[in-house]
């Protein structure tokens, strides 16, 4: 039986757990929320996880969900001692609200030519490139059609951009131009001005944005080469081959929010490459605030005999 005198364990690495702490005891002051399980062992229902220690939950015998709280699930398979329980991902309007906002940014900024006008700022150069497409003329490709990939692709078109989707298995989304699997992946590379990455980490998509990606990609379009924004996970690129490619001409620009490496190293070359917009894994930072009621929404509506929402597949790892 489970219920408001349980015990919820929290794991986390690299975020000040007290903001967690804080937050479960003004939205549910009954439950515990706990650092560690040296006590109590047998009480923890649920373990609420982001870069969990490898095997912290494996001696929990009643555990019974875990909720991992950001957008990925990668880190928690990096524990090979993880309990066969429900695995949830947070999906939060406020999450997927943040990273729509990222993606929409980043896309104008490459439309507008935002790099190219701010080096001309910095050398004192007044020159407008005449030749600016419309909104209608450039194709936005989004890999990745989850929940966030849906939400930033009908944004998109809002704004008036040509909108296509990648993804493993076939979506529908409204006005927008499907593609799935292998051979829908050569079609959408094709199509694609430029390229937003939201796509799960998994054995599958692993260095996904490498050479023999981006030799597949359309050589010239109304915005020249294509453009790159990763907001999805590090262990998506091979940042070798992305620099090589903007060397090459096979990309004019890239938007970097996630590394293989965090933070990134000072002598990375990514830092001072002119046709590179880095920014710190700030794309949609997980907000305590507005996870946290999502968080106990679940917990009790699965106390009270209702399904879980979200659960990761953990043969496809997302």
């Amino acid at each position: 039986m489970t219920g408001a005198s349980d015990t919820i364990f929290l794991a986390v690495t690299g975020w000040d757990p007290e903001v967690w702490l804080s937050e479960f005891a003004k939205n549910d002051p009954a439950r515990k929320l706990v650092l560690n399980t040296d006590t109590d062992k047998e009480k923890v229902r649920y373990a609420l996880v982001w870069k969990q220690r490898p095997g912290s939950l494996a001696d929990l015998p009643n555990l019974k969900v875990i909720f991992s709280l950001g957008a990925g699930v990668d880190h928690v398979f990096h524990d090979d001692r993880i309990p066969d329980v429900p695995i949830v991902r947070i999906v939060s309007p406020d999450l997927t609200m943040r990273m729509t906002e990222y993606v929409v940014w980043q896309v104008l900024d490459h439309h507008r030519l935002g790099l190219r006008y701010r080096q001309q700022q910095a050398g004192k150069v007044w020159h407008e490139d005449r030749r600016q497409p419309a909104a209608h003329e450039v194709n936005v490709g989004i890999l990745g059609m989850g929940v966030l990939g849906r939400d930033a692709a009908l944004k998109l078109r809002m704004l008036g951009f040509k909108v296509s989707g990648w993804s493993r298995r076939p979506q529908t989304v409204e006005g927008v131009t499907s593609h799935h699997g292998p051979d829908g992946l050569k079609a959408f590379l094709k199509d694609a001005d430029i390229v937003v990455s939201l796509l799960p980490l998994t054995p599958e998509t692993r260095n996904i944005l490498s050479m023999s990606l981006f030799a597949q990609m359309k050589t010239d379009g109304p915005l020249g080469p294509p453009s790159l924004i990763n907001a999805g996970r590090g262990g998506l690129q091979n940042e070798a081959d992305i620099l090589a490619a903007l060397e090459r001409g096979m990309l004019s620009a890239v938007t970097l929010d996630v590394f293989n490496k965090e933070p990134l190293p000072k002598d990375s070359p990514l830092w001072t490459h002119p046709q590179v917009i880095v920014t710190p894994h700030a794309a949609a930072s997980s907000s305590p605030s507005a996870l946290v009621p999502e968080i106990i929404a679940q917990i009790e509506s699965y106390e009270r005999g209702e399904p879980l929402k979200n659960i990761v597949d953990r043969q496809a790892q997302y």
